[in-house]
């Protein structure tokens, strides 16, 4: 079972096997429309699309962030129309050293799949190998045991217990943006800027290497341990919307480093209520 990551030549060897399904999470949020159209031009042969606003993200109220948590019940169809099962290994690529597989990553563990990991390089990295690409869509597909729409509630933070635990020891929450956004400099998605008050910075495009594969575990533990990253269950992961957060939170799965959380609200959420304070530095 592949629970982080999975290299582009196991995925190959797997490219046949019923019990494996592949998804293409490719997006852009500049460009809502990019990731259907580069699956259309080719993708993974067998996998399914899963669009940012449509599968991986939930109903906007204007108070829940950009890209809330998707409905379980509406994710967990998508997941059994593609064929996921309780034994099912899942692996869902991007375009390589981005943010959307590790979104789909986490919304298949916050309903308990485990057994779901990236592709590591994404879909460069298929690319780069020589391995076939598709332009077919493929149908719907069955599975005997199919996965239910069973939250696992620890694995998310809300804006209040946030709230509740600013400057204490017991919180520690990680910012995924740019070092510029998260010091409130050039701000230009969300309409104010600055961070929650304590959260300390990792710009989750830093758990990749210059090829967009993911770091080695032992030197993601040995970053995290620097930032003085040591106690996971202590760390609430957030960045603009609660996309890029998971990347942070998979590369410290990677590094063994389990049990943290994602706030999915995040900054867009945290700004939504004036009377949360903001940081700026």
């Amino acid at each position: 079972m592949y629970t982080t990551v999975v290299d582009p030549r196991t995925l190959c060897e797997h490219l046949n096997d019923p019990a494996w399904v592949v998804i293409d999470c490719r997006s852009d949020l500049a460009h809502p429309d990019a990731g259907q159209a580069a699956y259309a031009r080719g993708h993974i042969p067998g996998a399914f699309y899963a669009s940012l606003e449509g599968v991986l993200t939930g109903a906007k109220t204007g108070r829940n962030g950009r890209h809330p948590l998707p409905e379980a019940e509406h994710f967990a169809r998508f997941l059994r129309q593609a064929g996921v099962g309780e034994q099912t290994q899942v692996v869902a690529y991007d375009g390589g050293g981005d943010m959307y597989a590790a979104r789909l990553w986490f919304l298949a563990r916050w309903l308990g799949h485990e057994a779901t990991a990236i592709l590591d390089g994404g879909y460069a990295a298929w690319i780069e190998a020589g391995y076939p690409v598709s332009t077919e869509t493929p149908a719907p597909r069955s599975t005997m045991a199919p996965i239910g729409a069973r939250i696992r509630p620890e694995t998310t933070a809300k804006a209040g217990e946030i709230m509740a635990a600013l400057g204490s020891s017991r919180q520690l929450v990680l910012d995924a943006r740019s070092p510029d956004r998260f010091a409130g400099q050039n701000e230009t998605i969300d309409p104010v800027a600055g961070h929650i008050p304590g959260a300390r910075n990792r710009y989750f495009k830093e758990n990749y290497d210059a090829r967009g594969r993911m770091k080695p575990p032992e030197q993601l533990r040995a970053e995290f341990a620097a930032a003085g990253i040591t106690v996971p269950q202590q760390v609430v992961h957030q960045c603009g919307s609660g996309i890029s957060a998971c990347v942070n939170l998979l590369a410290m799965e990677h590094a063994g480093l389990r049990g943290s959380q994602l706030y999915p609200g995040s900054w867009s959420e945290w700004i939504s209520d004036p009377s949360r304070p903001i940081a700026r530095q």
